[in-house]
């Protein structure tokens, strides 16, 4: 049965309740329950301002229709659902496989006519709800496969596939692994799937599946558009928008494993400023603490943060220190926080979540109270001393052991809620800042999920290897985080694990990725080089190990005035890049994204997974392989280039082969903005040439 209640269209049959409605201009929420009634929860949406109109009609054949800006759903007889846009142009359609056809004529509203009449003794459902033992259900939603769709999104996977289609996705986290399952597809359409259940999706070449392992309902999310531009600003209408970046956020970012103690780190400082380097952000990593848990600094190591905050302040270099959700069994608090029920909860077996230097259960991000508990503690040892970045460690969370089913937290089991712990830790200290009145709250997380932009997450792509293979995966990370909605995102550059600063194969890596850096939404140097450091002491700050120098001056003669020179760069386009952080806040738009953003009209930029733009007037092609020298760069058409180096001017449309040796990576110019920009690359390479070897 079908019918209209205000502006939702309701289709009820054989216990299922299924609601569409207007959410947001052009877009639709569709969702449905076995239950009576639907679980009043948004999820990664933000909840309505006010109701939104749309055109509903019910027809005398049975059929439904929801029209709503640039996006009609059609519900048939037996609950089967399209998705049309304003051209009446096929955008999506459920995979059914009943003994009956789905439209039987041309239909006289749309215009469209389905050219699937299945009449199948299949008998496998569109939505299919499988009850789990004990309550709730395993969920499968099927959707037909479309062959010259592409699609792109979903997070941060670690693979230099950019275009998923034909790709299996797990919806979880782990570590390097941020799920977002948003897609934006070729065909015109954006698709959230508003579900923070474990699970995983497949874009199969006959059909697409998402699967939710344990949930009470489906929810996603549907909007269109003309350009993929307006598919990702409506998105980010709908799931918020980052605040604005700080200034000192835009500059460049100092990190290793880790500084052991407040003198170490002070003197790198120092050591910039004496070079005169620009330098806008240093970092305290983990272990800095007592115990994991009673997120204090160790004093014997850091005998008085307060003065190193200010000295750094004095130096206008801002402090960011790590924080972990890890609560050690043995810490001070503990017992008081285990008593409260503000710790997740093991299902079975001994109630531990991570083993690192201790035994350690994570603090409960998805409890409101326990939130409050974290943040009371950072703002009495962290905050009041005069820091603003915070480092979420660990967001995912990262359990020892990745059993999902084993743990459940205060909104329901991990299975069933567990991909919301990276928004709702990102939320505990966005929550915390702004009732301080801290308007520009950035803090650097490990993990995200739909709707963390809006706490102010700054992503970055987790532990990977030092190598070529794995800065090409960041490439497609990158783009693919910020067509899934996180415009603010950074790798380590050089890579996490490994690289020996004076192995010259690393060198070499450690240029590329530095050169990459510049033109990623935040640059950052961090790593765990080698050889490694043995531990000061047995306890609290001494008790962790930590790597080998990573510094700008620590990577050898040839590479020290190219790094620097990249520093200089990025100082440079500092202007350039505020206006790109501010229309982030605004829109949504992310800094870096895949050529097709910009340029939807050419189907060579759809094809093109190696080339990108920084905002609209950049084009980068970074150096992806060892010992390459020179590379072939697509410049789209309609409208004419500048080699940001050479000043080379060439047409739109075609290939070209541009010069890389090791202190460039190829950089293009559009010819409007050239007079603006190019003069500071050509600046950049005579201070390399001049630039002094490391003293």
């Amino acid at each position: 049965m079908i019918t209209q209640q205000q502006n939702k269209l309701i289709y009820q049959y054989g216990g299922e309740y299924l609601v569409i409605e207007p959410w947001l201009e052009h877009s639709v929420r569709v969702r449905s329950t076995l239950y009576p009634q639907l679980y009043d929860d948004h999820s990664a949406l933000l909840e309505l301002r006010q109701p939104q109109s749309a055109d509903i009609r019910i027809k005398d054949n049975g059929f439904g229709y929801l029209h709503h800006g640039n996006v009609t759903v059609i519900v048939d007889p037996h609950g089967k659902l399209t998705f049309l846009n304003q051209h009446g142009d096929l955008l999506l359609e459920e995979y059914s496989r009943y003994r009956y056809g789905t439209i039987a004529e041309d239909d006289d509203i749309t215009g469209y006519r389905s050219d699937r009449h299945f009449n199948s003794a299949l008998n496998i459902p569109a939505r299919q709800f499988t009850p789990l033992l004990g309550g709730d259900y395993g969920l499968t939603v099927r959707f037909e496969g479309a062959a010259d769709e592409k699609l792109y999104g979903m997070g941060q996977y670690q693979q230099h596939i950019l275009d998923v289609k034909h790709c299996t996705l797990e919806l979880a986290h782990r570590n390097s692994q941020a799920s977002i399952p948003f897609t934006l597809s070729s065909l015109g359409y954006g698709f959230l799937w508003n579900n923070p259940a474990i699970g995983e999706v497949t874009f199969g070449k006959n059909r697409t599946e998402w699967h939710a392992r344990s949930t009470k309902q489906m929810d996603y999310w549907i909007t269109a558009g003309d350009t993929p531009s307006e598919i990702v600003e409506r998105y980010s209408d709908a799931t918020g928008k980052v605040p604005m970046m700080p200034d000192y956020g835009i500059g460049f970012w100092q990190c290793k494993l880790r500084y052991r103690t407040q003198e170490e780190l002070l003197e790198v400082a120092r050591e910039y400023k004496r070079r005169q380097l620009p330098i806008d952000v240093i970092v305290v990593d983990f272990f800095h603490w007592t115990k994991q848990g009673e997120f204090r600094f160790d004093p014997e190591y850091w005998p008085d943060p307060a003065a190193m905050v200010r000295e750094l302040q004095e130096m206008n270099i801002e402090l960011m220190v790590s924080v972990w959700p890890t609560i050690d069994k043995t810490s001070e608090y503990f017992a008081e926080m285990y008593e409260q029920g503000l710790l997740v909860r093991a299902e079975r077996g001994v109630n531990v979540t991570m083993e690192f230097y201790g035994s350690s259960i994570f603090f409960d991000a998805t409890h409101p109270k326990a939130r409050q508990y974290v943040w009371n503690k950072v703002k009495q040892n962290y905050y009041d001393l005069g820091i603003r970045i915070f480092w979420l460690d660990e967001a995912e969370p990262e359990y020892t052991v990745y059993d999902f089913d084993n743990y459940r937290y205060y909104e329901g089991s991990n299975l069933q809620v567990g991909n919301k712990y990276p928004a709702m830790y990102s939320k505990t200290f966005y929550d915390g800042m702004t009732a301080e009145h801290q308007e520009q709250v950035v803090n650097l997380v490990r993990a995200a999920w739909a709707g963390s932009q809006r706490y102010g997450a700054l992503v970055w792509s987790g532990d990977v290897d030092s190598s070529f293979r794995a800065m090409r995966n960041q490439l497609a990370i990158g783009l693919n985080m910020g067509i899934a909605g996180i415009p603010w995102w950074t790798t380590d550059i050089g890579g996490f694990h490994g690289g020996n600063p004076s192995d010259p194969s690393f060198r070499e890596c450690l240029i590329r990725w530095f050169q990459f850096g510049v033109f990623c939404p935040v640059f950052r140097l961090h790593g765990d080089r080698e050889p490694g450091l043995e531990q000061l002491g047995t306890s609290g700050g001494g008790l962790c190990f930590s790597g080998s120098d990573n510094e700008v001056w620590s990577f050898g003669e040839e590479a020290y005035p190219i790094l620097t020179g990249y520093m200089y760069l990025r100082e440079a386009l500092r202007p350039y890049i505020t206006n790109l952080m501010r229309q982030a806040h605004e829109k949504g738009t992310p800094l870096m994204r895949p050529l097709f953003y910009d340029f939807p009209q050419d189907r060579v930029c759809w094809e093109t997974e190696d080339v990108y733009m920084f905002g609209a007037s950049l084009l980068i092609a970074p150096i992806l392989e060892e010992g390459q020298r020179s590379r072939s760069v697509y410049l789209p058409s309609g409208t004419h280039w500048v080699n940001a180096w050479t000043g080379s001017q060439h047409e739109g449309g075609q290939v070209v082969q541009a010069d890389a040796p090791l202190s460039i990576t190829p950089v293009f110019i559009r010819q409007a903005q050239a007079e603006g920009l190019q003069p500071l690359f050509a600046d950049i390479v005579a201070r390399m040439e001049s630039e002094e070897s490391p003293a």
